[in-house]
């Protein structure tokens, strides 16, 4: 059965479906010996697909893992400056997967991974409004603050949600929060605490959707259930 391209590179684990819409532009996917064009489709148990020459990965097994991410881990596959990476706490899986949706190196928390290029793609649309729930430490407090940080505001043109803000503790100038948002904008919760007058000093994600960080330690992984699955699905 013919389907989009980039759809069946995301499906073998060859790269998320926006990587693999790359990959077609920059020229390095060819069906049948005819360099691919981005809307192209194709029926991978009868054409001939390779990617920069190398014949399309077989069918594999999906796997979906949870990893506890420490600070100053990047969560891109590799890193020009050298950087630890957040993939390679979890290269003992034994497959190749890829992180789904970003944390930024300072912050620290639940991260998926996964081989399936689809789940990760409706793991990561707009549309999907999976709740992230983050644990906030912030200084620069004054009473009250929190009401700010539950306003809704415009970051990269974008107008955000309004979170939900839960005050923790306080102690003198400095806040512990809960906030629950929807969006996955760069920076965002840090953004929202600057808008709000206060200045993040921890930030960690401790739930996504159906999915609970509880005790893994840090630097630690582990396999999504069967039933985790199908409730994100």
């Amino acid at each position: 059965m013919k389907e989009r391209l980039q759809k069946i590179l995301s499906a073998r684990g060859v790269a998320s479906r926006r990587k693999a819409e790359e990959l077609i532009q920059e020229g390095q996917v060819t069906v049948n010996g005819e360099k691919a064009v981005l809307g192209d489709t194709a029926d991978p148990d009868r054409d001939e697909i390779l990617i920069s020459g190398q014949p399309l990965p077989p069918k594999q097994e999906f796997v979906y893992l949870l990893l506890n991410k420490p600070r100053g881990f990047v969560t891109t596959m590799s890193d020009e400056k050298g950087r630890p990476t957040a993939v390679q706490l979890v290269a003992d899986c034994g497959t190749r997967v890829y992180p789904v949706g970003r944390l930024d190196m300072d912050s620290e928390g639940l991260l998926l991974f996964t081989n399936d290029g689809e789940f990760a793609n409706r793991m990561t649309h707009p549309k999907q409004e999976l709740d992230k729930v983050y644990e906030v430490w912030v200084n620069r407090y004054t009473p009250g603050a929190q009401r700010e940080l539950a306003k809704p505001v415009v970051l990269d043109g974008y107008k955000i949600r309004p979170p939900k803000v839960e005050l923790l503790s306080t102690q003198g100038s400095t806040a512990r929060f809960r906030v629950t948002i929807h969006e996955g904008r760069n920076r965002q919760i840090r953004r929202m605490c600057e808008l709000a007058g206060m200045h993040c000093t921890r930030l960690r994600r401790i739930q996504e959707g159906n999915l609970v960080l509880g005790d893994l330690p840090k630097g630690k992984w582990r396999y999504l259930t069967q039933e985790e699955v199908a409730r994100l699905k």
